[in-house]
């Protein structure tokens, strides 16, 4: 087996060898809680749950960190003149992408750090670089710490730049900088700011810059050099040209291979907030069942761009209804057979050479329903034992993907759904029942009374209304 994978700095396909045999380390940038999750960041955490779960079908241990950035200037803001403390504006948020995360069936990480835990290994880092001539606390008292760009010759290496085509660096008052591509390590507190955001250092009260966090917790949970480091193709810079020049600074090797995921347009254009044109995640799962929306979001390449559209779940729901079908039809004809059950489930040459060619999802979903095609064939024949063997293919091909519709974690959404339908449905038919009693139609009253108790549903006539519950 030879797994390839598109490295981002080479920009080459390199044949994968992990640092330590047998095991995986990936670091994936998370998100800056500061605003409810878009279809964009359910996309990045799905890649990276399909290459998790490919890499631990192949035998891999997978250790996977996603962080949660949980202080920075946005977040700050957001709490800004609010009676929200910062940190519980984070947590709210940090949750919301959780729950969004596992409707889509996107497995936790193995940790899952926040910013604000690792802040003395940020620190010790800093002072590494300072000491090392690559970082300068500002003349200025603000207490602000930055890299310095111009002691690192091999800044811009990631993203093929030269410094001097970069553009300057936004994100700290430039006054203290020696180069206007500076970035800030260390940021002083500001008299703005609350007492709570900011923690002692070498240089005064403060916080730390976005790029110093990831490096630090990169390091702590994955050792100094580990596999894989991934995230969306928008933080390829500065974000991660600037982790890589202050950990490689520092002497750290950092990460064998920089793997980037494509973004969401929304018809055509690119998502933002002065478009208006942001999908958040809440609602695009509302759009279809979170397996149509795993489906779709996970059928591209994951290098591509997808391009979403009026149409598109629908196509994916009828991908999704074929194997749903195939599986469900293969089941009832093979059950009482002594091919019950059967078929090995093991993926196929073919779909595991696809995900093995930089995990191309494409070609993998063009031989899952090959296999669909000719199981239906193979039905139609009455061939069971052909049946049975492609049933199990198609059935490891799913797990794979995690987009096993009879799989138990779909299941639940199914009852879930279904609970929901059942109390629109009663509360519909108790309505009608205060208004028949309103207009003292008794009758029908007692008629939808008696109708829900055959169906096994009791009403209880309290103060505020009615409420139903199951015998």
């Amino acid at each position: 087996m030879t797994l390839r994978l598109y490295d981002s700095k080479s920009q080459t396909l390199l044949d994968f060898a992990p640092v330590t045999p047998g095991h995986v380390g990936i670091y994936v940038c998370g998100p800056t809680v500061q605003s409810s999750p878009h279809i964009g960041h359910l996309r990045s955490a799905l890649v990276y749950d399909q290459w998790r779960r490919w890499l631990t079908y192949r035998g891999f241990d997978v250790t996977l960190v996603r962080n949660v950035t949980d202080i920075d200037d946005k977040i700050l803001d957001r709490a800004s003149g609010t009676i929200e403390q910062w940190w519980a504006l984070a947590y709210r948020y940090e949750l919301e992408f959780s729950a969004q995360y596992a409707r889509l069936g996107i497995l936790p990480p193995t940790y899952e750090p926040r910013a604000t835990a690792s802040v003395q290994q940020m620190q010790d880092l800093i002072v590494e670089l300072v000491e090392r001539g690559h970082a300068y606390p500002a003349d200025d008292a603000s207490g602000d710490v930055y890299f310095d760009t111009r002691s690192w010759p091999a800044y811009g290496e990631l993203t093929r730049q030269r410094p001097a085509d970069m553009i300057a660096a936004a994100d700290a008052d430039p006054r203290g900088k020696r180069d206007e591509r500076d970035f800030a390590l260390w940021k002083g507190t500001k008299p703005s700011e609350p007492i709570s955001a900011s923690w002692p250092s070498p240089w005064g009260a403060g916080r730390p810059g976005w790029h110093i966090e990831c490096s630090a917790m990169a390091s702590r949970y994955l050792g100094d050099q580990f596999d894989i480091h991934g995230g969306g193709l928008d933080l390829r810079f500065p974000h991660h040209e600037n982790e890589l020049a202050q950990s490689s600074a520092a002497g750290r090797p950092f990460a064998n291979y920089w793997v980037h995921n494509g973004l969401v347009n929304v018809t055509g254009q690119k998502m933002s907030k002065s478009l208006g044109n942001s999908i958040f995640a809440a609602e695009f799962l509302e759009y279809a069942a979170p397996l149509v929306v795993r489906y779709y979001l996970g059928s591209a390449h994951y290098r591509s761009t997808i391009d979403y559209h009026d149409g598109s779940l629908i196509e994916a729901e009828a991908a999704l209804e074929r194997i749903e079908v195939f599986l469900h039809r293969a089941e009832r004809r093979l059950a009482g057979t002594r091919f019950e059950g059967g078929g090995v489930e093991i993926v196929p040459a073919a779909f595991a050479l696809a995900m093995d060619d930089d995990l191309a999802i494409p070609q993998a979903l063009g031989v899952l329903h090959e296999h669909v095609r000719a199981g239906n064939a193979a039905l139609d024949s009455e061939n069971l034992a052909v049946a049975a063997t492609l049933r199990g293919e198609v059935f490891a091909m799913t797990e794979v993907l995690g987009i096993n519709p009879l799989s138990p974690e779909w299941q639940r959404d199914d009852d879930s759904r279904a609970a929901s339908a059942l109390d629109a449905l009663a509360r519909t038919l108790l309505e009608q029942r205060e208004a028949a009693r309103t207009t003292r139609d008794f009758g029908a009253a007692d008629r939808i009374r008696n109708d829900l108790a055959a169906a096994g549903i009791q009403i209880e006539d309290t103060p505020t209304g009615p409420n139903w519950s199951f015998e």
